[in-house]
C-alpha cells in the first residue's frame, strides 16, 4: 500500500472513530439530560386531597417531593401511581400553595439550605440553615414557615444536642432566625437559662401563634409561641415535636417513656389543648418524627421500612389500629382545602 493510500484509509477510519464518539456522546448527553427527568412531574400545591412526601422508592426520583390521591394510599408495594416531582428535599412541607424544602446546599462543605416553594414548587426565596436539616412547617395560610435544624448532634435522644428553630414570616420578609432569643414564661413566670433549646414548630390558623418544644433543665415543655410579643409560655410538659390538629384543639407529639429504648424513647400521644388529657394512641413501638394530621381524627407519621420508611396512620383517640397509608416513603403533608 502506497503512503497516500495508508493516509487515506487512516483519514476514514479516523473519521469513522470520530463519528462513533460523536453519535455516542450525542446519545449519552441525551440519556443523561433525560434519564432523570422520565417519569418527572409537575406536582402542583393547589389540589387539596393528595398527599405530598419524600419518596424513598429506588430511581431517579429518590428523596424527591412526590403527590398521591388521598383515595390511591394504603396499596401494600408502593406501586401506587405516585406523581414525582423533579424537587428534591431532605425535609419538606406545605400548605396553602407554598412549601418548605430544606435541602443540600454544598456537600463538601456540609451547608443547607430552607428553599421557599411556590404552588408549583418553583424557588420564590432561599435562606442558609445553622445545621444539619431536622424539622420543617407551614402555617394554615402559607404566609410562615419555619424549620429546625441540628447545630450539634443528631437525635433527640440524649442531651448532648443543640438545635436552631427559625420561623419566616413571608409577607415582610423577616426572619427569626433563633427562637431561644425569645422570652421564655415558664409556670407562668419569667425563665431564663443558658440551657434553653427550641425546635418542631406547629402553627395555629392566625399567623402569630405557634406551638413548639422548649427545653430546659430536664424537661421538655409543650410551649404556645407569640410572633407578636416574641414569647414562649409553657403549656405541658413531657412534650416533643409537636403537631397541632386542622381545628386547633389537639396537639400530635412523641412522649418519652422510662422503660422505652433509650436510643428511641418516645410513644406517639395525643394532648386535649382544653382539658389537658393525655391520650396514647394505638401505635405502641417507638419513633422519632413530627406527625401530620390527615384530619382531626387520624395522625400520620413515618416509622423505618424496607426502603428508609414507610408513612403510618392512626387514631388520634387511642382506638382502631395503625396501618401503612403509603409505602417508601416519609416527611408527609397533607392537602386541604
Amino acid at each position: 500500500m502506497t503512503r497516500t493510500a495508508r493516509f487515506a484509509v487512516l483519514a476514514v477510519a479516523t473519521a469513522l472513530l470520530a463519528g462513533i464518539a460523536v453519535a455516542y456522546t450525542w446519545h449519552a448527553s441525551g440519556r443523561a439530560g433525560q434519564g432523570p427527568k422520565q417519569g418527572f412531574s409537575d406536582v402542583a400545591l393547589d389540589p387539596p386531597g393528595r398527599i405530598l412526601f419524600r419518596t424513598t422508592m429506588a430511581g431517579s426520583g429518590r428523596d424527591h417531593v412526590a403527590a398521591l390521591d388521598l383515595s390511591a394510599t394504603g396499596t401494600s408495594d408502593g406501586d401506587d401511581g405516585r406523581a414525582i416531582s423533579p424537587t428534591a428535599c431532605l425535609v419538606f412541607h406545605a400548605a396553602h400553595g407554598i412549601g418548605v424544602c430544606l435541602k443540600l446546599a454544598n456537600a463538601a462543605l456540609h451547608t443547607y439550605n430552607a428553599v421557599i416553594l411556590d404552588d408549583h414548587l418553583r424557588p420564590v426565596d432561599t435562606r442558609e440553615t445553622a445545621g444539619t436539616p431536622s424539622r420543617a412547617r407551614v402555617s394554615p395560610t402559607g404566609n410562615l414557615a419555619a424549620w429546625t435544624t441540628f447545630v450539634g448532634g443528631e437525635s433527640y435522644a440524649g442531651i448532648d444536642f443543640a438545635t436552631r428553630t427559625a420561623i419566616l414570616d413571608r409577607r415582610s420578609g423577616t426572619l427569626y432566625d433563633n427562637l431561644e432569643n425569645f422570652h421564655v414564661i415558664r409556670d407562668g413566670k419569667p425563665y431564663q437559662a443558658a440551657d434553653i433549646n427550641v425546635w418542631g414548630v406547629t402553627f395555629a390558623a392566625d399567623d402569630n401563634r405557634f406551638y413548639a418544644t422548649v427545653a430546659t433543665d430536664g424537661h421538655r415543655y409543650l410551649a404556645e409561641g407569640d410572633l407578636a410579643t416574641r414569647t414562649l409560655r409553657t403549656l405541658h410538659d413531657n412534650v416533643e415535636c409537636p403537631s397541632l390538629s386542622p381545628d386547633g384543639t389537639r396537639i400530635a407529639y412523641k412522649k418519652r417513656l422510662p422503660d422505652a429504648d433509650p436510643s428511641r424513647p418516645w410513644r406517639l400521644y395525643t394532648l386535649d389543648l382544653r382539658t389537658g388529657t393525655e391520650t396514647a394512641t394505638a401505635e405502641t413501638r417507638t419513633l422519632d418524627d413530627q406527625a401530620e394530621w390527615l384530619d382531626n381524627s387520624t395522625v400520620l407519621y413515618t416509622l423505618p421500612g424496607d426502603l428508609r420508611a414507610d408513612i403510618w396512620s392512626t387514631p388520634a383517640d387511642g382506638g382502631g389500629k395503625p396501618k401503612v397509608l403509603v409505602k417508601y416513603a416519609l416527611s408527609p403533608t397533607v392537602l386541604r382545602n
